[in-house]
């Protein structure tokens, strides 16, 4: 069974992704924020990471570029999910090595349809 993470710092978000995510056979873990889904990482590195960009204590993108410097950090496929819909947002997360951007709020056929692009489905 592949793992992923969902960074978010809204509880609401994480459970309802959780959801979605397990029914397409995926081992959840949480982290509500940046810097806690780092410390995850370190610890376990998942298959995959559903990532927030706005969060306390460590924000999504210095966590995806901590992450990609860190040991075995460039294995995960990272999709983003956020509120931040302009086009300098999403260029500057495929710089800092995303593989996916959703838009919130997002539904399953979201989520399927680019987990399926990026080969996790």
């Amino acid at each position: 069974m592949k793992s992923c993470l969902v960074v978010d710092d809204s509880k609401v978000i994480r459970m309802v992704a959780r959801r979605i995510l397990e029914t397409l056979d995926f081992e959840i873990s949480e982290a509500k924020d940046g810097q806690e889904a780092l410390d995850a990482c370190l610890s376990e590195m998942p298959d995959a990471i559903l990532l927030d960009w706005n969060m306390p204590v460590m924000d999504g993108i210095d966590f995806l570029r901590h992450l990609r410097v860190s040991k075995g950090g460039d294995a995960p496929v990272v999709v983003f999910c956020t509120t931040e819909n302009d086009m300098s947002h999403i260029v500057e997360a495929m710089k800092a090595g995303a593989n996916e951007y959703i838009m919130k709020p997002f539904d399953k056929e979201i989520i399927e349809a680019k987990f399926t692009q990026v080969g996790l489905l």
